[in-house]
């Protein structure tokens, strides 16, 4: 088992803050003697809005008073951006209905920007700024100075990807902060609930937040966190509850006035507050109240919503989540009665319909004794104080949601991290080269589960040059993948003969697209049939092709064969060379075979040459050369 690093204690410099930065909300906690706790501005409020609004020529505004400049300046203040971090344009069609504000490609990657008008700003850009108020909030709350909180444990969801994970971390760096943990909310919500402390059990985290959910299973035993499997939508979350409310009244409001409120940023911003506020009325009583008014348009709305409404509407995104819960324990091979406990984090689980409908899955009663918006928060704390050596020492083991390998040839990957595979985790494998005199080798790094290379997700390339010249099959490029305690992959690659060596930090472009996230476990048992027969047919096409050629560079030893000999070779080349079109596995196989057996007496011809070769001083690299 391998043990994460623990850091030291706490500095003069300040604790080590617990930050959930979350799609709606955001807290920031701390560990101290009575424990973990959740730090409150002023005036005594814990969640901070994860929002933020550029006035031009103004410094932004983070928090409750940029949620107050929405409906007046709604393009420039920015409220969901988790759920924008790491992502492409081509990934967010769905959203961009129904923001306010405007989306654009960055100019230099295909990561999705926001447009002020006046300057384009990044979706960590954002978040930077929401992360360095939490600072700045623990800072006042603690009465310390704002520059000795420079750590944090910041939580992600557990199925937040390498681009979504890299993202974060440059946000906490554009808050002034260290990331010294980035730990899964599902995690931190099993700390908060200090589940450590009780005898062996399995336990369900269901979050569903703002913008994301994710569903983990743990095993929890003598201190160690094992997340078994994991599985989750990060695009799935309150914002789509808000948005069918939304939806509903802008299409009454269209049949009764005529107006199309969603054309208009101001009103896409009202509705969306208004939604929010009927969703959260529905959550504690049978009828809620969505209601618009905008004096400029002459557009004065109200409509009581009942509670039969709103669970008709949102039902799809419920059954969507407990797809999530069904796949989870597929992946870890256990039933429903296998669960002992199941937790509810995150605000979306306040809505009647999702706490009911989890229950009944597990057929149980679920835990919400602690605030769930609060839970994760207070879980980072927990985590903060094991690294700052003020908590007991637990052994926290998440896992990677999909596997990660290198594209061989044929098109096929080797998978070095299989899926659920604990971190932190180190894997190497040892390839070769082609084709003779190659100096370099190009490293294509995959996700994903299906067998061949184009039907996963590619997340970098890099070559390894400088190779010397060998013959084909002799460099040893050793290929290592480290995947850190944050989820994060490095990979390096090095040529053992020549020692050549380099290696990557996987940074790719943007984040997985949602349909992706989603499909891609389905797709991988969809195809797995027909994925097996596609490698088979690509690792027999590879060896057909590496016997073949070793059988034209000894061409000129032919002469030497029998006659029978010849013209069994040269019949089972003809057939090798006509094979591009042969589609199963067996006939190819049959091709390879034959060849192998015809070349039999030519690689006894080129042995009995290498033995006098040697004899004469030379060894077998030399012979090969000529």
């Amino acid at each position: 088992m391998t043990e994460l690093p623990i850091f030291g204690q706490d500095t003069p410099q300040g604790p080590i803050l617990g930050i959930d930065l979350g799609t709606t909300n955001t807290l920031v906690a701390v560990f101290d003697a009575s424990g973990a706790r959740i730090l409150a501005d002023a005036n005594g409020e814990e969640l901070l809005p994860s929002v933020v609004s550029f006035p031009k020529d103004e410094l932004p505004l983070v928090g409750q008073s940029a949620l107050d400049r929405a409906r007046f300046d709604p393009k420039r203040t920015i409220h969901s951006a988790k759920r924008l971090i790491g992502k492409g344009i081509a990934d967010l069609k769905e959203e961009q209905a129904s923001l306010p504000y405007d989306l654009v490609n960055a100019p230099d990657r295909s990561l999705a920007c926001i447009d002020l008008g006046y300057r384009q700003v990044n979706p960590s850009e954002v978040s930077g700024y929401i992360l360095a108020a939490a600072r700045s909030r623990a800072a006042q709350a603690l009465k310390i100075k704002r520059e000795d909180l420079t750590r944090a444990v910041i939580t992600v969801p557990a199925y937040f990807d390498d681009a979504q994970r890299q993202a974060t971390r440059d946000a906490a760096r554009f808050a002034g902060l260290d990331v010294v943990r980035m730990l899964s909310e599902p995690t931190a919500a099993a700390l908060a609930y200090g589940f450590e402390k009780k005898e062996a059990q399995r336990v369900i985290i269901f979050d569903l937040g703002g913008g994301t959910l994710d569903v983990s299973l743990l095993k929890l035993e003598k201190g160690v966190f094992r997340v078994l499997a994991t599985a989750g939508d990060t695009r799935l979350g309150g914002d789509d509850f808000d948005r069918f409310l939304m939806n509903l009244a802008a299409e009454k409001i269209q049949k009764k006035t005529g107006v199309d409120v969603l054309r208009s940023p101001a009103g896409r911003a009202t509705l969306r507050r208004a939604a929010e506020d009927c969703k959260k009325q529905l959550s504690t009583s049978e009828t809620g109240t969505l209601k618009y008014h905008d004096p400029q348009a002459g557009v004065a709305w109200k409509q009581e919503i009942d509670w039969r409404t709103f669970q008709k509407g949102i039902t799809p995104y419920v059954q969507r989540a407990l797809d999530a819960c069904a796949q989870v324990l597929q992946d870890a091979e256990l039933n429903i009665e296998d669960v002992d406990e199941v937790v509810l984090v995150g605000g979306s689980t306040r809505v009647p319909l999702v706490k009911a409908a989890v229950s009944q899955f597990f057929q149980t009663t679920c835990h919400d004794e602690l605030d769930p918006e609060k839970v994760v928060a207070l879980g980072a704390a927990v985590q903060a104080g094991i690294l700052g050596g003020k908590a007991n020492n637990l052994l926290l083991l998440d896992v990677t949601p999909l596997s990660l390998g290198i594209e061989t040839m044929g098109g096929t990957v080797s998978k070095l991290i299989p899926r659920n595979t604990a971190i932190p985790s180190q894997a190497k494998e040892t390839f070769t080269t082609y084709v003779d005199g190659q100096s370099a080798i190009s490293l294509n790094i995959i996700q994903g589960e299906r067998e061949m290379a184009s039907d996963n997700r590619s997340l970098g390339n890099f070559t390894l040059s400088g190779i010397p010249p060998m013959p084909a099959g002799l460099p040893q490029a050793t290929v290592q993948f480290t995947l850190d305690a944050d989820g994060l992959l490095r990979v390096q690659a090095k040529e053992q003969r020549s020692g050549v060596e380099t290696e990557i930090a996987i940074e790719p472009k943007h984040g997985l697209t949602d349909k992706e996230v989603e499909s891609m476990l389905q797709d991988a048992w969809d195809h797995a049939e027909e994925d097996l027969t596609q490698r088979r047919l690509a690792d027999v096409r590879t060896q057909l092709d590496t016997v073949f050629r070793s059988v034209e560079k000894s061409n000129s030893l032919f002469s030497q064969l029998s006659e029978v000999q010849r013209e069994r070779l040269e019949d089972a080349r003809e057939e090798a060379t006509t094979s591009d079109s042969v589609t199963s596995p067996d006939l190819l196989k049959g091709i390879l075979d034959e060849l192998e057996d015809a070349s039999y007496p030519l690689a006894e011809i080129l042995m009995n040459q290498v033995a006098v070769h040697a004899v004469q001083g030379q060894n077998l690299t030399e012979f090969s050369k000529e």
